[in-house]
Order: structure tokens, then C-alpha cells, then sequence
């Protein structure tokens, strides 16, 4: 009894208990996590106190002085740096909004920092900023807001002397100058104080240790309760923090952390990390999207380029494994033209492989609104671009964050030299799930590409652990392949992968094999890489899902109408363009000392393909935008009315037509018309125009044709209308009756009205500008007639008569009936025109035309082709088209017989049942708080 050895023969396990050992507490060790990296009240005590060796501020360290240009202007380098600078300060305020401040700074790194291993410069003034050395050349962008605010300084300036360089601050967020929710208007009058202006010397090991963590503490948080893979992150997060601990912070107990993060992670510090040749699941890219225009004007994002791809040159200096991709090639026009020095350093990386040029078009352009041509052009401007600059051609259409995909995109795609596709907008659908990830995308002519949309459901992921996760786990095609894009980076706004997204990357690949459970990630290649190895699975027999037709968005229906003004400039610059390029090629023909006017034609037209980025058009940008875009189309409209000028001139067709002289009409159109049309600068006299194409007679008409329209009021306030094929009834200026008199049919079922306007509450439940949700139908209110309707033009070749609504004591619209004479076999219609006083507040303003038709489907012109949509509600899918893209028409046939509605310039429509409705006006406050105004 006592004494003698306390372990039994053969087992090294004590005889007796130490002292109880409780089971750990499961919820209570995971939230302890939070204490050792979070700026909370243990940020003196946890590892937050050890990230930095050292830190220098005031002026005798780093010397401030600015520059303040007026009246909001850009000014370059060369300019701004030619002006005299004056003492400024930490804790200084700079602003307003979008005002440009250059900063000069004179640093000198002190005695006590020389020798420590990395130094930076940490500023942030909660705005964008570009550095900039005294020689103009630009470095690297600053995003503000604790979000990328170091520089590494270069080891040059450890030499104890004063080193200048710039900073050119934008006084703006990465997202703009809203306060509060981004997607408000900006506030005109924000300013921002320059906060942290210090050299720092950084604890690398400390950093480092801070990712392992991170990521390792996902895994304990992510990773299934009940897998062995959970539980021993979190012991290892645990052990970390107790050696920490027990260690009082020290060098050395960072380094003994580290190397129990190893134990889970394995050697991370190195690209060699990704030197295994186990398979990988998940591919991850670089990219940094920037809207050519949305909370910002065009004149922000040429900055936000150069900050933005300057980043990326950086990071591949200091991490080999990066591959940055980025799109459109109106950006590398604005980078070359404005920065030849970072577009030189872009065109090396180039050249390396690493900086990779992506997309094949213009910009990332809307594909609902823009015209068949316009589409072919942002392939045909785009690919000339990248192949006369870089090379080649694109082989991958990237088009993350357009609202819809259009049926004939494939087409297309597969015309302009691209047959894979890459987006991911769909996952915003917010009615029906999206049923693909990796699938083949078929057009109405049956071309196809190879389409991924990245399952981690966003084109800006921050590279997290849960990022390379999802990339599998929400994978929706992993029975034909099991492989995913990530596409990760900072983006809308710019700025790209930071050096953080980069280390946490490499965590995860080390994570997958040495523990496992989490995909493997894999650096190095490209997204032409990735298509590549899924066409060669295709190859080899598998067989890819296909999806016929359009990739229609289940959100953001309100993008076909927002910002009419700018809709109709583009339809408008769209048909001037054709006409300029018909009329050009006939006086070419025709005089052959005529220069075709290519390089005017080609300015024209990357104006207006500019104007179709997929914010500009559909109307989601912030106010500014749309003033420059309305500068930019009055430039195009001023310079295409010359080139057709000198083009009718060579033809002998004078643009003067005050004369008396016989007129002559050009059909610019390849078929055959015929139609009355007004003389122009005369009072009520009309012509025929026949022929064509090309040039056509002119027929004047006298008062005795044989074809005329007439009109009488028949009662008070009812209205007859007729030609020799319709006759109208017209009551409180909509259209109750409508009698095809050929084929003896009555158009407008029984007590409903065509013609008809009405107004709808339009508060979507976010995204005014680009949102209106299905229940915004239950709120429809017919308008009234203010006043009588009055004739206003009595024949006998055309009729019309006008009538006023009242939308609001603030609001009305004044709508013109017409209808001509008819022309012998050439099919008749009715005009409506509306002028409108707007000055409402989230309402929706349309006209709708009920018709005795019946059928399941309507027809919409689409580019190059019809699209067919339901007109019922059977299912999710069907009830979500309840607002439609059309172009200039959109038709409900049956058998033998159909109605059309066409439009100038409008691009919303809605068939229900037998209810035709075409979509006016909209009343958005965000962004841009006076949309349509």
C-alpha cells in the first residue's frame, strides 16, 4: 500500500488520476476564437499587439503638402505637380465630393526603423488615392477606409535621407460619395480627413500568423460539427492561442504558433505550395470588375484603372502564382492613352501571362437594349482592339453583371471568334434557382458556347475559406464535371485582389493536403486554362445540359425603362449610324473622290458602345453620368448629321428643303415601302413615298387623292377615326373600338379600352432604379381625361386628335391619336404620340392596348431574331416574365391574324392573357434622385 511505481507493467498510461479533465465546452472554445485576432478590448493583449515592430509619423518623418485644383478638375501629373504646394496635416479635411487634392510627401525613415525586415507607408484618408513617384510614374493604387492602405517603401529609402513622392486624392469611396446605403445619390458637399499618414515597420511573422489563424478558425467554424476536421481545427486554434499566451506575445512564441498552424496547414510562406500534383477542384482567378460608370462618372473610373490594374502589377511581382484577369477594352484604351507608363507595365505582364486580357468586347455591355449591330460591334471594336494591341483575339466572352442574357449571344459569341461564356448574374434571381453551373448555351440558330457561371455566386469574392467551399458545395453540374471558377478580387468600384486574398488562398490550398475536407484550390492558370480542360472533357464524351433561348433575369425588370432619355438616344444614335454607313457606301459608289469617313464612323461608334455599358443604358448610373452622357450623344448627334450631310450632298440630295423644287426621299431600309409622310418645314402637306431601296419617288398630294382619313365627333367626347381599313371609335380619348374593315373584325374586346394609360405604385423591395416587383400590378389605376379632346388635324391624308390625362396635381400626359390614309395594298396603323409633364415620386406610368387575340405566347423582337415568352402565369418560371425586353415591336398572333405594338424608343413590355402593355416612364429616387424628370 503507497508507494512503489504508479504505472502498471506494459502501459505508460498513469495508475492514478492526476485531477478531474472536463469535456470542452464545444460553443464556448469556438468563441473564444474572436480574442485573438479582433480590434475588441483584447486587441492590446491578443495578437493585434504584436503586428507591427514599430511606426514614425509627424512632419519631421513624413512632410505634408498639398495641392487643391479648382472647380473639380482632374489635372495630370505633369499639371498638378507644376503648381505650388501648401504645408497640410494630419487630421486635415479634404474636399468637397469628386474633388482632386495632390498631395506631395517627404518621408525620412528614422534610426531606429532602418534595419527592420518590411517597412510600409499606412495611409488612409478613407478615399481613393494613386501614388505616384516624383517622376510621374504611377505605383499603386489606395482604397481608404482600412481597406488597402499600405505601400511597401522601397529598401532605397532606408538611407536616412528625405524621399518625395505623390499621392493624388480622390475625394471619393471606392463606391462613390452616398452616405450611408452606396446606392443612395451622392452627397455634393462630403469631405474627408486624412487619419493615418505614419511609416510602419511590420512584424511579418505576426501578419502571417494572423492568415493562418483566419483561415484555420474557418475551418473550425465551417467545417461539419461533426467531422474529425472541425474539431481539430479548433483544437489547433486553441493550442495557438495558448502558446501565444504562455509565451507573453513574444517573437518566439509567434514562431512556435506558427509552427503549430503547420501541423494543420502545412508550409504556406511560398507559390511552392501549390506545386503538388494532386488534383484540384477549384481554379481561382484574379479579376477586378470596374463599372465603366455607376456611382461615379467616367472620368473616376479611367482613375480607378489606373489604381486598380497598378495593384495587380504589384502583387505578381510579390506572389508568382497570381493571374489577373480583366475585361473591356475601352479601359485599356483609357489606360494607354492616359497612363502609357502603367500600360506599358500592363502590356509586360501581358506578354508573361499573368495579366490576362479577357471578354472580346467593347465593355461590359447591357445585351438587352443595344440593337443586333451594336452588339456585333462591341465584338467587332473589341476584338480589333485586343488583337492589334496584345496580339489575339479573345476566346471567352466575360460578362458578369449584366442584367439578362440575350438568346442571340451564342451567336454571335461564336461569330466574333468565342466559343465559351462566363457570368454569374442569374444567382441574383429572385424567384426561381437557376438550375446549371456549367452548361451549353444554345441561340435561336442553334450555335452554342461552353457556359460556367461561377458557383460561389459573385465575380468579387474576398477569397475566403468559404469562397473555395461554395465553389463546390453550390456546384449545380458536378455530375458532368466537378471543377468551379473562383473569381475573387475587390470590385465594382475597382481595386482587385489584395495581398491578403492571396495568402489566404494559399492556406487553402495547404489545408487541402495536409488535413483535407476542403476543396484543393489551385493558382497559375487561366480561365482559357479552365475552358480548355472542360471542351476536352466535352471531346472525350461528356455530355454538357443545354439551355435553349434567353438567359432571361429574374430581377431588375425596371432596367428596361429607367432613364428614358438616354434609351432614346441610343435607339436613335443606333439608326443614325446604319443610315451614315448606307448613305456612305452609295456616295462611295457613286463618287469615287468620296472617302468613306471610317475613322469618323469608328469615334461614333465607340461612343455609343461606351454608352451601352451595363449600367449607362439601362439607367442605373448616378445623375452625373447621365449629364455626360447626354454631352457625349449631342456630340454624336452633331457629328453624324455632318457625315450624312457631306454623304446626301454627293448623292445630289439637298438637306435644304425650303424650296419649291421637286424633293427627293432615300428608303434606307432593304425592302420596298410606301407611306404618307409630311413635308418637312410645311403646314399639313403630305407625300407619298414609294420605292426602294435607296433613292425613291416623291409623290405630293393634293386635296382630291383618292385615299384620304377622316375624322368627326360623333357625340360629345366620342370620336370617329377611319381610312380604308379601320374605323375607330375613340372615347375619353382611349380607343374603345377598333374594326379591321378587310377582314370585318373587331380588334378591342367588349367594354375595354386601348390606348390606355395607367399608373402603378413602384417600390421594389430594393434597387429602385433597377427593380419593379410583381406586386406593383395589384396598385394599377386608370387615368382620367382632364379636359376634352380635341381635333387637332382634320385631313384629308391624316387625322389626329389630342387628349390630356392628369397623373398628379404635378403630372399629366397628352396623348395624340393619328391615322393616315391608307396606301393601296400597304398595311395601315394608328400613331399614338405622347408629351408628358413628369414630376412624380416612385410610380410607373404605361399604356395598355387589351386585344381580341388569344394565345399562350407573344413575340418580341430580339436581336437579329424573335423571342417568344408566355402571356399566362402556369408556373414560377412563367410568372416571373411579367415585364419583358422587347425592341421596336412586340406582336399576339393566332392563327391567320395578329396585332403588333411598335415603338420609337421604349424597350419594357408585359403581355397578360390578351392584355398588351407597353411600359412609358419610371419614377426612381436612387441613385439618381431626378431619373426621368
Amino acid at each position: 500500500m503507497g508507494g512503489g511505481n504508479r504505472h502498471e507493467s506494459g502501459t505508460p498510461l498513469p495508475k492514478l488520476a492526476a485531477g478531474p479533465v472536463g469535456q470542452q465546452i464545444h460553443s464556448i472554445y469556438k468563441a473564444r476564437l474572436g480574442q485573438f485576432s479582433g480590434n475588441g478590448e483584447y486587441s492590446s493583449q491578443n495578437l493585434q499587439a504584436a503586428m507591427y515592430d514599430g511606426r514614425a509619423s509627424g512632419e519631421e518623418h513624413v512632410k505634408l503638402q498639398v495641392y487643391s485644383p479648382p472647380d473639380l478638375s482632374r489635372p495630370t501629373f505633369e499639371e498638378a505637380t507644376s503648381h505650388e504646394f501648401k504645408d497640410t496635416h494630419v487630421g486635415a479635411s479634404f474636399g468637397p465630393s469628386w474633388s482632386t487634392h495632390w498631395i506631395k510627401l517627404e518621408i525620412k525613415v528614422p534610426q531606429e526603423l532602418r534595419k527592420k525586415e518590411h517597412l510600409e507607408l499606412h495611409w488612409d484618408a478613407d478615399n481613393e488615392g494613386l501614388i505616384w513617384t516624383e517622376h510621374g510614374e504611377p505605383l499603386q493604387g489606395l482604397s481608404g477606409g482600412g481597406e488597402r492602405i499600405e505601400w511597401v517603401l522601397p529598401d532605397s529609402f532606408r538611407d536616412g535621407k528625405p524621399h518625395t513622392f505623390y499621392i493624388e486624392m480622390a475625394c471619393n469611396g471606392m463606391f462613390g460619395n452616398a452616405i450611408g446605403n452606396s446606392i443612395q445619390p451622392p452627397d455634393p458637399n462630403r469631405y474627408f480627413q486624412l487619419k493615418v499618414a505614419d511609416i510602419v515597420a511590420v512584424n511579418l511573422d505576426a501578419r502571417a500568423l494572423f492568415v493562418d489563424f483566419w483561415i484555420i478558425g474557418d475551418a473550425a467554424r465551417e467545417f461539419p460539427d461533426n467531422s474529425w476536421e472541425e474539431h481539430r481545427a479548433l483544437q489547433v486554434c486553441n493550442d495557438i492561442m495558448d502558446t501565444f499566451i504562455k509565451g507573453h506575445g513574444t517573437q518566439d512564441s509567434i514562431l512556435q504558433c506558427r509552427e503549430v498552424a503547420r501541423k494543420y496547414i502545412g508550409n504556406v510562406d511560398s507559390s511552392k505550395v501549390y506545386e503538388s500534383e494532386k488534383e484540384s477542384l477549384v481554379y481561382a482567378i484574379g479579376h477586378c470588375h470596374i463599372d465603366t460608370c455607376w456611382l461615379w462618372p467616367w472620368a473616376e473610373t479611367k482613375r480607378k484603372i489606373a489604381r486598380s490594374w497598378s495593384n495587380q502589377c504589384d502583387l505578381m511581382d510579390r506572389y508568382p502564382e497570381h493571374r489577373f484577369t480583366c475585361s473591356q477594352a475601352q479601359q485599356y484604351k483609357w489606360l494607354e492613352t492616359l497612363y502609357p507608363k502603367l500600360f506599358g507595365r500592363v502590356k509586360s505582364k501581358i506578354r508573361e501571362g499573368t495579366f490576362q486580357p479577357i471578354g472580346g468586347s467593347w465593355v461590359e455591355h447591357d445585351t438587352n437594349l443595344p440593337s443586333g449591330e451594336s452588339l456585333v460591334r462591341q465584338f467587332l471594336y473589341g476584338q480589333r482592339y485586343f488583337e492589334s494591341r496584345f496580339g489575339e483575339r479573345c476566346k471567352t466572352f466575360w460578362l458578369p453583371d449584366t442584367f439578362g442574357y440575350s438568346s442571340q449571344l451564342p451567336q454571335l459569341c461564336r461569330l466574333a471568334g468565342m466559343g465559351r461564356f462566363f457570368t454569374q448574374k442569374l444567382s441574383w434571381n429572385n424567384i426561381n434557382i437557376f438550375p446549371h453551373t456549367t452548361f451549353n448555351w444554345v441561340a435561336l440558330d442553334g450555335s452554342q458556347v461552353l457556359c460556367h457561371m461561377a458557383p460561389d455566386d459573385t465575380y468579387t469574392a474576398s477569397a475566403h475559406f468559404g469562397d473555395v467551399k461554395r465553389t463546390i458545395s453550390q456546384h449545380k453540374s458536378l455530375d458532368q464535371d466537378d471543377t468551379g471558377l473562383l473569381v475573387f478580387g475587390k470590385g465594382d468600384g475597382g481595386g482587385g485582389p489584395t495581398f491578403e486574398m492571396l495568402e489566404k488562398l494559399r492556406r487553402c490550398r495547404g489545408m487541402s493536403d495536409t488535413t483535407g475536407l476542403l476543396p484543393r484550390v489551385k493558382m497559375g492558370d487561366s480561365v482559357e486554362d479552365y475552358f480548355a480542360r472542360l471542351e476536352k472533357k466535352a471531346a472525350n464524351g461528356t455530355e454538357f445540359v443545354t439551355w435553349y433561348g434567353e438567359l432571361y433575369f429574374e430581377l431588375h425588370r425596371g432596367t428596361y425603362t429607367t432613364q428614358a432619355n438616354n434609351k432614346w438616344n441610343n435607339r436613335h444614335s443606333e439608326i443614325m449610324l446604319h443610315d451614315i454607313e448606307y448613305l456612305a457606301t452609295m456616295a462611295t459608289i457613286k463618287d469615287n473622290s468620296y472617302k468613306y469617313p471610317k475613322r469618323e464612323i469608328d469615334d461614333i461608334w465607340e461612343d455609343v458602345l461606351l454608352c451601352q455599358f451595363h449600367d449607362c443604358l439601362p439607367g442605373s448610373c448616378i445623375e452625373m453620368c447621365y449629364r455626360d452622357s447626354d454631352e457625349l450623344y449631342a456630340k454624336v448627334f452633331k457629328a453624324g448629321s455632318q457625315l450624312l450631310e457631306n454623304a446626301l450632298s454627293v448623292l445630289g440630295v439637298a438637306a435644304n428643303t425650303s424650296s419649291r423644287d421637286p424633293y427627293t426621299a432615300i428608303n434606307t431600309l432593304p425592302w420596298p415601302r410606301a407611306e404618307i409622310t409630311k413635308i418637312p418645314d410645311r403646314q399639313n402637306e403630305y407625300a407619298v413615298v414609294r420605292g426602294g431601296p435607296g433613292v425613291v419617288s416623291v409623290e405630293a398630294l393634293s386635296s382630291t387623292s383618292k385615299s384620304t382619313a377622316s375624322i368627326e365627333e360623333v357625340e360629345e367626347g366620342i370620336f370617329h377615326l377611319s381610312n380604308d381599313q379601320y374605323k375607330i371609335k375613340v372615347e375619353d380619348g382611349s380607343i374603345s373600338s377598333l374594326l379591321d374593315i378587310l377582314e370585318d373584325r373587331e380588334l378591342i374586346p367588349n367594354g375595354q379600352k386601348a390606348n390606355q394609360p395607367v399608373i402603378f405604385d413602384d417600390k421594389p423591395l430594393n434597387f429602385q432604379a433597377w427593380d419593379v416587383e410583381v406586386y406593383h400590378l395589384r396598385s394599377r389605376e386608370e387615368l382620367r381625361p382632364s379636359g376634352k379632346s380635341k381635333i387637332v388635324e382634320q385631313g384629308p391624308h391624316r387625322v389626329s386628335l389630342v387628349t390630356e390625362h392628369k397623373i398628379s396635381e404635378k403630372s399629366w400626359i397628352k396623348t395624340t391619336i393619328s391615322l393616315a390614309a391608307s396606301i393601296e395594298n400597304q398595311p395601315s396603323y394608328i400613331e399614338m404620340s405622347s408629351e408628358v409633364e413628369w414630376r412624380e415620386t416612385m410610380k410607373f406610368l404605361k399604356v395598355e392596348f387589351p386585344v381580341d387575340i388569344t394565345n399562350t405566347e407573344a413575340s418580341y423582337e430580339t436581336q437579329y431574331g424573335i423571342v417568344r415568352r408566355p402571356t399566362h402565369y402556369n408556373t414560377s418560371w412563367d410568372m416571373a416574365k411579367f415585364e419583358v425586353c422587347c425592341h421596336k415591336w412586340a406582336d399576339l398572333s393566332e392563327a391567320g391574324y395578329g396585332v403588333s405594338i411598335l415603338n420609337d424608343s421604349k424597350y419594357g413590355f408585359a403581355t397578360a392573357g390578351n392584355m398588351m402593355r407597353l411600359s412609358l416612364l419610371r419614377a426612381p429616387k436612387a441613385p439618381d434622385a431626378h431619373a426621368d424628370m
